[in-house]
């Protein structure tokens, strides 16, 4: 059989059997689908050989790129060793107590203990359970309301898909579930109207004392954010954002919440996100990065403060089969080792991280772009009708679709919420090949362009 063929056969067969995350069913069933056969650093390799340029690292997390096969044998190895073992019933194994020891040795003594998950979204369902057992074994069991933000994301389950502020995922299952409310977000450009980006952080981090004020300080348990918001559209907050919700958090006694899922793991040059905009988590949520995705592990970071009231508290009824799996314990050991011995935090830091920004931002002359933000590996390109007047397209979702699906046709990968355009490339991206991606982009922003939307 030939290569298009069998293309078209194992198309088929997925659209006939195989339900995706986040797709119109129907739309996959009539168009099939497209299956990708192989990686190597930045590129990805369809069925039929086509070559892409990644510039979304999978769904955020290859950080190390495709292809490292010593992932591939040190899993191999413990696979076996012992495929499996939980860690109920006080039992553990080397992979998941080596791996506990040496992620919480990235945060300098701040978060020294983790709950490990299989997954981000198990790890926001963590922290929200532990939030509140937490308050309950303080006395305060009234303090369960979590406030999260609009437009954020925290995952697909029930308590995720709640905590996450998204609209369209809402609508969907009759969330968000009680307990939770969300205020703005600290997205400038499509909000910040007249004020200064500094003005404008403290003005929509003031939300979050009003929302306190709102429900009763002695009902509100935590609040959650992204240090850059992701599928939200990359919105890097302004600097005065962050101080001033850790402010609030602190001196209104609330637990702050930090979801790392995205930021963790070198992608602003730090070990995690809120090293880089200076603030101190109570808890964080990781995943992706951990593992660079070869396989699936997650966590929840927890300071001592919390830790020593968990310990006082009891049996902590909650945990997973998978947690602290040791094959995939292993495969992030090994994530790792490449990311430390390589130098690639710094390496975002110093070099292609700086790099990635000075090539982006020449964006910002196209007629089309009216703002580029960059921090470490994560850009967003603001499409604009009007750039001198902040003007947007009057349907900003055919505006990001038009330049995504251009650029997918013709051998980039990147991603579009709304009218803001994402790219978020593996860790290891040579010059060279940012240099593609922006050429790319270029001819992207010409085709939207040339279609003279409204």
């Amino acid at each position: 059989m030939d290569p298009v063929q069998q293309l078209q056969n194992m198309s088929a067969l997925d659209a006939a059997h195989h339900i995706h995350p986040f797709c119109d069913i129907k739309d996959m069933q009539k168009n099939g689908t497209l299956i990708m056969s192989r990686g190597e650093g930045v590129w990805i390799h369809d069925s039929l050989g086509n070559p892409y340029l990644d510039g979304f690292a999978g769904l955020w997390c290859v950080n190390i790129g495709y292809g490292r096969k010593e992932v591939g044998e040190a899993v191999l190895r413990q696979m076996n060793e012992l495929p499996y073992y939980n860690t109920f019933f006080g039992t553990s194994t080397a992979p998941a107590t080596l791996l506990a020891e040496k992620v919480t040795g990235y945060t300098s003594g701040r978060m020294n203990r983790i709950f490990f998950t299989s997954s981000g979204s198990e790890a926001t369902d963590t922290w929200f359970r532990l939030a509140r057992i937490y308050w309950k074994a303080l006395g305060h069991p009234s303090k369960k309301h979590v406030i999260a933000r609009r437009n954020g994301y925290h995952g697909s389950t029930v308590a995720g898909a709640s905590l996450g502020g998204m609209k369209h995922m809402h609508e969907q299952g009759d969330l968000p579930i009680e307990g939770i409310s969300h205020i703005n977000q600290p997205y400038w450009y499509a909000d910040g109207g007249d004020l200064s980006p500094a003005e404008f952080g403290l003005k929509v981090a003031s939300e979050l004392e009003a929302k306190i004020d709102e429900l009763g300080e002695e009902n509100v348990a935590a609040f959650v954010g992204e240090p850059v918001q992701g599928a939200g559209g990359i919105i890097i907050p302004p600097d005065t954002y962050w101080p001033e919700i850790q402010r609030i958090c602190r001196e209104r006694n609330i637990l702050l919440i930090a979801d790392e899922v995205v930021c963790g793991f070198g992608r602003l040059g730090r070990w995690f996100g809120h090293e880089h905009f200076g603030f101190e988590p109570d808890m964080a949520s990781v995943a992706k990065g951990l593992s660079s995705g070869y396989l699936p592990i997650g966590g929840v970071l927890i300071n001592d403060r919390v830790a020593d009231v968990l310990a006082q508290a009891g049996d902590i009824n909650h945990g997973y089969t998978y947690s602290g799996h040791p094959v995939c314990a292993t495969a992030a050991l090994e994530n790792l080792r490449i990311i430390e011995d390589e130098k690639l935090v710094q390496r975002v830091r110093d070099d292609i991280g700086p790099y990635f920004a000075e090539r982006l931002k020449s964006l910002e002359d196209h007629p089309v772009v009216g703002q580029v933000e960059t921090v470490g590996l994560l850009g967003a390109i603001q499409l604009a009708k009007d750039k001198t007047t902040r003007q947007r397209f009057q349907d900003v979702d055919l505006a990001g679709r038009t330049v995504r699906n251009f650029c997918y046709k013709h051998g980039l990968i990147m991603r579009a919420t709304a009218d803001r355009m994402l790219a978020s490339p593996a860790l290891v991206i040579s010059r060279e090949e940012v240099d593609a991606m922006v050429r790319y982009m270029r001819h992207g922003l010409d085709h939207l362009a040339e279609q003279n939307l409204a």
